[in-house]
């Protein structure tokens, strides 16, 4: 896969759709990679840009040392864009990664004209619950964690099946640096005032069976937004694009063409 290189920080991403195409950004949930949107890719347009990288400590990316803070995540996004000479994108971000989409929206406006906030918030947990677990997984591991991580992820039906397993083998294999850097980031963040200052077109979804940013929150964050869309996912957990691609790409589609970018 190819890759940037940022300072002593390396990106892992992949390229798809058609070169020339309207862009589209994708950034994952902590603890997972760019691979949560393989079922989802091949279901959108192809003749838009599809870019997905792995978050710093997270799949092919390297780990710098943690803790991390939501400000160099979003210096990563922004640099990885301007590296691909991507403007004017709509940035797709589940969980931590929908974070980043608010906060590089509010930066920089000429890389981002419109958002899709899934499953994510303003502002995610407490700092506590955050660092509980970054003491948890640097005492005990990921395996420590998987359980009821998935638990948040999947409704028990696709979390007890082949793919639901294979995520949990997923998340284990991750980095315990790479989770424990991201959830810091995560307790450090609290973007309720400068999300409410977005104007820009966004699409909120979120899966009916999500037990990290459960609905209420979600929609409470896309009611900061002024003019934005929000929509509930039947059936879904935390990663919607992993067990329910099709409807998740039905409403991405939708919006996209909504606001002329396909």
């Amino acid at each position: 896969m190819p890759h940037i290189e940022i300072g002593d920080l390396r990106l892992n991403y992949l390229d798809e759709g058609r070169a020339t195409g309207a862009p589209v950004v994708f950034a994952h949930a902590l603890g997972s990679d760019l691979r949560i949107w393989d079922n989802l890719i091949p279901l959108l347009p192809q003749d838009l840009r599809l870019v997905r990288y792995d978050l710093r400590g997270h799949g092919r990316s390297t780990t710098p040392e943690p803790p991390y803070a939501m400000g160099a995540l979003i210096r990563d996004a922004e640099r990885l864009m301007e590296a691909l000479s991507i403007r004017e994108a709509v940035f797709v971000g589940c969980s931590i990664g929908g974070m980043i989409a608010q906060g590089l929206a509010v930066k920089r406006l000429d890389l981002v004209r419109g958002l899709v906030l899934c499953d994510t918030a303003a502002k995610i947990g407490t700092p506590e619950i955050w660092q509980d677990r970054i003491d948890q997984v640097r005492s005990y591991g990921l395996e420590s964690l998987a359980d009821p991580t998935m638990k948040r992820w999947f409704a028990p039906a696709f979390r007890q099946g082949p793919e639901g397993q294979l995520w949990r083998e997923r998340f284990i294999e991750g980095d315990p640096d790479g989770y424990a850097g991201g959830a810091a980031a995560i307790a450090g963040t609290d973007f309720y005032t400068t999300t409410a200052r977005l104007t820009l077109p966004t699409l909120a979804l979120v899966g009916s069976e999500d037990g990290s940013t459960p609905p209420d929150l979600v929609r409470e964050t896309a009611e900061l937004i002024r003019g934005s869309r929000f929509e509930i996912v039947r059936g879904a957990g935390h990663v919607p694009s992993v067990d329910k691609p099709a409807e998740v790409a039905a409403l991405v589609t939708e919006f996209l063409r909504s606001i002329g970018h396909v």
